[in-house]
C-alpha cells in the first residue's frame, strides 16, 4: 500500500511539473510574440510602417499566440506577422539554427575544412575546395553533396529550416551559415563527413580542422574574422583580365590597399572582375572606397542609408586615376548587405554589368535579438534606396546576366557566372584604347 501511495504521488509531482513547464512555455511563447511586435513598431526606420495599422495586424493574431499549442506553431504564427510587413529582414530565426550561428564572438578559435557551399536545389554542395587543405588530398570535390556532418543531417536541416523560412531570399544565406558552421571548430579537431560523390556514390571522410585562410581582424562588433582577399590575371589570346574577389568588406586596414594594388597594376586590363559571390558585407564605408576606383566624375552615389531620424548617402568621390574598362561584378544569393550595394550602386549608375543570380535581398543593417522562447528575432533598423530608386530589401541586386551556379557545372569544373563575364569582356572595346 505505501509502494502504491508513493507511485502515485511520484506520478502526481510529474504531472503538476509538466503542467507548470508547459505553462512557462506558453508564457514565453506569448512574451515573445509582444516582443516582436513591440519592437517592429518602436524601431522600425518608418513609424508609419508604410501605412500598415500595426495595433491591427497585433490584434488580428494575438488570439492565434493565445491557443498556440507548441513553439512551432507560434514561429508559424510570428511570421506570418512578420510577412505582412513585406521585408525579408524580419524574420524569425529556429533556436536550434541560432545556436549554430551564434558562436562567441569574442574568441576566433575556429578552424577551417576548406570547403565551401551552396545550396542547389535543396541540397548542400560543395562549391569549392581550398588547395592547400587535406579535403584537397583527400580527393573531396565541387559538385559533391554534403549529407553528414558529425550527428548532423544535412537534408533534415534544410528541410525543417525551409519550412520555417518559407519563400526567404534569406533562406539559403542562412543554411549555408549554418553549415559552414557545423564544418567549422577548433583547430586540430577531426570532424567525419559524409557526402554523395560525383556518382552519388557514398563517401565518408574525416577532416581535419586547420587554420582558416585570411588574416585574423576585429573592428568592434565586426569580428573577430578571418579576411582574405585573392587576386589573378586571366589571359587568353584574346583578353588579359584582372579577376578580384574577397569574403567579406572588413579589414580596410589591408584589403583597401590590396584592392587598390590590384588595379593600379592593371589599368591598361581588358577587363576587371569582382567577384562578391558569398560576400555577406560589412562596413558600408568600404563599398564608397572601392567603387572610387571605377568612376571619373563627383558626387555620383552608390544609394542612400534612410534610418528613423536621419539618411546617410553613399557619396563617392574619384580616385586621382580610375580604371575605365568594362567592369563586371560577380554575385549571388549569399551576396548580401553591402556586397549588395556595391554591386546594385554600380548597376544603376551604368558603370558595371552583373552577372550570376539574384543577391540576398538583405541589403539592410540589422540586429538579431534572442526571444524568450529561445528563437531568435532579425529586424531592420534602416532602409537602403539604390540611386535608382530601388530598395533592395526584398528584391535583391538582379543580374544582368543570369547565369547560376548548378550541381552539373560544378562536376564539370565550370563556373558560369565568371564564364559568361569574360566571354561579354572580349566582346568590349576598352574605353582607356
Amino acid at each position: 500500500m505505501l509502494m502504491k501511495y508513493l507511485f502515485l504521488s511520484l506520478l502526481a509531482a510529474a504531472v503538476g511539473w509538466t503542467q507548470i513547464a508547459a505553462r512557462a512555455a506558453h508564457q514565453a511563447d506569448l512574451d515573445s510574440f509582444e516582443y516582436v511586435w513591440k519592437t517592429v513598431r518602436d524601431k522600425h526606420w518608418d513609424p508609419q510602417l508604410g501605412g500598415l495599422d500595426w495595433q491591427a495586424v497585433h490584434d488580428q493574431f494575438r488570439p492565434q499566440i493565445e491557443k498556440s499549442e507548441n513553439i512551432e506553431q507560434t514561429r508559424q504564427i510570428i511570421t506570418e506577422m512578420l510577412d505582412t510587413l513585406k521585408l525579408s529582414h524580419y524574420r524569425i530565426i529556429p533556436g536550434a539554427v541560432y545556436s549554430d550561428l551564434a558562436k562567441d564572438s569574442s574568441v576566433a578559435v575556429d578552424g577551417s575544412v576548406g570547403l565551401d557551399v551552396r545550396i542547389l536545389d535543396g541540397q548542400a554542395v560543395v562549391s569549392s575546395v581550398e588547395p592547400m587543405f587535406p579535403a584537397k588530398l583527400l580527393g573531396i570535390k565541387p559538385g559533391w553533396i554534403i549529407e553528414r556532418i558529425g550527428r548532423i543531417d544535412i537534408p533534415s536541416l534544410i528541410k525543417n529550416f525551409s519550412t520555417t523560412a518559407g519563400g526567404s531570399t534569406l533562406r539559403d544565406l542562412t543554411l549555408r551559415r549554418a553549415i559552414l558552421a557545423h564544418l567549422e571548430g577548433i583547430i586540430g579537431q577531426n570532424i567525419v563527413v559524409e557526402f554523395l560523390d560525383e556518382k552519388d556514390q557514398l563517401a565518408i571522410k574525416t577532416l581535419t580542422r586547420e587554420p582558416p585562410k585570411g588574416t585574423l581582424t576585429t573592428l568592434g562588433f565586426l569580428g573577430p574574422a578571418y579576411v582574405w582577399f585573392d587576386a589573378r590575371r586571366i589571359k587568353d589570346a584574346q583578353s588579359t583580365v584582372e579577376y578580384t574577389a574577397f569574403n567579406m568588406f572588413l579589414a580596410p586596414d589591408t584589403l583597401m590597399p590590396a584592392f587598390g594594388d590590384a588595379i593600379q597594376s592593371c589599368f591598361k586590363c581588358d577587363g576587371f572582375i569582382v567577384d562578391l559571390r558569398g560576400n555577406p558585407g560589412g562596413l558600408g564605408a568600404m563599398a564608397m572606397g572601392l567603387a572610387n576606383w571605377f568612376v571619373d566624375q563627383k558626387d555620383l552615389r552608390l544609394g542612400s542609408l534612410l534610418l528613423r531620424d536621419t539618411a546617410l548617402k553613399f557619396v563617392l568621390n574619384p580616385r586621382p586615376e580610375t580604371y575605365s574598362g568594362p567592369l563586371a561584378i560577380l554575385v549571388d544569393d549569399t551576396s548580401a548587405s553591402t556586397a549588395e550595394i556595391f554591386a546594385g550602386g554600380l548597376q544603376d549608375l551604368k558603370r558595371a554589368r552583373i552577372f550570376g543570380s539574384r543577391t540576398a535581398a538583405a541589403a539592410l543593417p540589422s540586429v538579431i535579438e534572442r526571444l524568450p522562447n529561445g528563437d531568435a528575432f532579425q529586424y531592420a533598423i534602416a532602409n537602403y534606396v539604390s540611386e535608382g530608386g530601388r530598395e533592395l530589401e526584398g528584391n535583391g541586386v538582379i543580374p544582368d546576366v543570369e547565369a547560376g551556379l548548378t550541381r552539373a557545372a560544378l562536376l564539370a569544373g565550370k563556373d558560369p557566372a565568371l564564364d559568361a563575364a569574360l566571354q561579354w569582356i572580349r566582346t568590349q572595346k576598352p574605353k582607356h584604347e
